[in-house]
């Protein structure tokens, strides 16, 4: 097992974030391995400082040969892809196979698998044939699944935050407990989008890292990662982010211009000018063409920002109002032409999500004096505020299936590829549908929230392990050149092991 020479550790804690058994503590400021150490070697690459040595216990192992990691697994304890365990000198897969419970043709060729990957152990070496290999009947078809957890090297997570608020620049690190784990990337509507993992990240010295934040997310654990010149944000699937300690409600309606048009008929109500902050397209009512197809002419405000077309300016992102760099209602308003404004005229300023809510009456001497809203103006910005939907963090896991999937499927990978491309092979994981991206190669994507608590685990090569299921009809496995000689029915498999259904 591990040691650690107490007089070159410093207790920096990174054996102890990143251990993947948890077996490393901190006592008295020094680390300690625990008896449940399976000697995968991480925390000996992960010091920086030498502190740790590989030494003999003395202590019956069973070495693992199912991934490249090569664990020692003591009596009673996990593997450190918390999957295989030790009991009485032999390994186990240390949990239920996961069925569907009533598999049924969904659509014309979408065959549902008749057990999932979660549960049923990896293909090692690549070579050998998936663990489980099952025929059954399915509405009358003579169905095949073949299905194993597959450690995934080319994997990582496109993380959608449904937030005005800003959190950093595109291209920005994420970091995670002060490593890398991906990057800020291109703004999709009302969202910000995080892309953590990949090879490239997951080959780096945050790699484990990178591995062990998917993992979390994907087990609905909440996960702070820090933004390389921007802010905090706590993820977690399905639950609003939490920016810099706020944990946000609403996500926008529109862009500026789109809210505008939305709820022209409103606006042309309770003032004589609106503007709609937003970090990308600020609205201005009158000048807009919603503003004018309901009877507005140009006010003479000219919003903060820099004009695209009619009615459109392009804002900046930041930390105050809507997202932008504005950081007070009036800072909104950069300037008004007296030779067009009037006397008395009415400025709104508010953002896509009607949160900022400030009224502005022109005073004869041209100055901006703010007003109290009335009820109708009130009740305007509560219906945009309303039409927003809440703020929520999902997320899509994106993965290539390389060699040791397809092999353990078939004998001839690019005739299983071609099948797949073809609409012959359905792939799932964890019983999810997946949505496979065009081109070369067999490229996944799966919606993170489908997946079953648990389905996601890391080795520390470090890669995910996910579960994944090929389901086509038996004369489809005959003809791609299946390992025909390895399928078993569905009934024995179902006898031998334990089962935990789900719908």
């Amino acid at each position: 097992m591990m040691e650690v020479n107490s007089a070159a550790c410093t207790g920096c804690k990174i054996c102890v974030q990143e251990c993947p058994t948890g077996a490393i503590t901190i006592d008295g400021g020094v680390a300690v391995v625990g008896e449940g150490c399976s000697e995968c070697g991480l925390c000996l690459k992960l010091c920086n400082h030498g502190a740790i040595v590989r030494r003999e216990d003395g202590r019956p192992r069973v070495k693992c040969g199912l991934c490249p990691v090569e664990c020692n697994i003591a009596e009673g304890y996990w593997g450190a892809c918390r999957r295989y365990r030790n009991l009485g000198g032999k390994l186990f897969r240390d949990a239920p196979l996961v069925v569907p419970a009533n598999p049924q043709v969904e659509l014309e060729r979408e065959l549902p698998p008749l057990i999932t990957g979660i549960g049923a152990g990896t293909t090692a070496p690549c070579f050998a044939p998936a663990p489980y290999i099952v025929e059954g009947e399915v509405d009358g078809i003579d169905v095949v699944t073949v299905v194993s957890e597959v450690p995934l090297s080319y994997s990582g997570v496109k993380i959608k935050i449904d937030t005005n608020q800003y959190i950093g620049e595109e291209g920005a690190r994420v970091r995670r407990d002060g490593r890398t784990v991906g990057l800020v990337t291109t703004e999709e509507y009302g969202a910000k989008m995080l892309s953590l993992g990949g090879v490239n990240v997951l080959h780096s010295k945050s790699g484990s890292t990178a591995a062990r934040t998917i993992v979390d997310l994907a087990n609905r654990r909440p996960v702070e990662v820090a933004i390389e010149k921007g802010a905090k944000v706590v993820l977690q699937l399905g639950q609003p982010p939490i920016v810099d300690g706020r944990r946000d409600e609403r996500m926008r309606v529109g862009c500026g211009s789109a809210t505008a048009a939305m709820f022209a008929p409103y606006f042309r109500e309770i003032a004589d000018e609106v503007i709609i902050l937003d970090p990308e397209i600020t609205g201005l009512f009158s000048e807009h063409q919603a503003g004018r197809a309901v009877g507005m002419t140009w006010s003479g405000v000219v919003p903060v920002g820099r004009k695209s077309t009619i009615g459109r300016y392009f804002g900046e992102a930041g930390l105050g109002l809507g997202g932008t760099k504005v950081a007070s209602a009036r800072e909104a308003i950069a300037s008004v032409d007296l030779t067009v404004a009037k006397p008395g005229m009415r400025v709104l300023v508010t953002d896509t999500t009607g949160s900022a809510r400030a009224m502005f009456r022109l005073l004869p001497n041209g100055e901006l004096e703010e007003i109290e809203l009335d009820p109708k103006a009130t009740a305007v910005l509560d219906m945009i505020r309303d039409n927003c939907e809440p703020a929520r963090v999902s997320a899509m896991y994106v993965a290539g299936l390389g060699g040791s999937s397809r092999a353990g499927v078939v004998r001839y990978p690019i005739k299983l590829t071609d099948a797949v491309h073809r609409g012959l092979v359905r792939i799932t994981m964890g019983g999810a549908p997946v949505w496979l991206l065009p081109g070369g190669g067999i490229t996944v994507v799966v919606d993170m929230e489908l997946l079953p608590p648990g389905a996601l685990t890391w080795v520390p090569t470090p890669a995910t392990v996910a579960p994944v299921e090929y389901t086509m009809p038996r004369e489809v496995y005959e003809a791609v050149e299946g390992h025909l000689t390895h399928i078993r029915r569905l009934e024995e498999v179902l006898r031998e092991r334990e089962v935990r259904f789900i719908p």
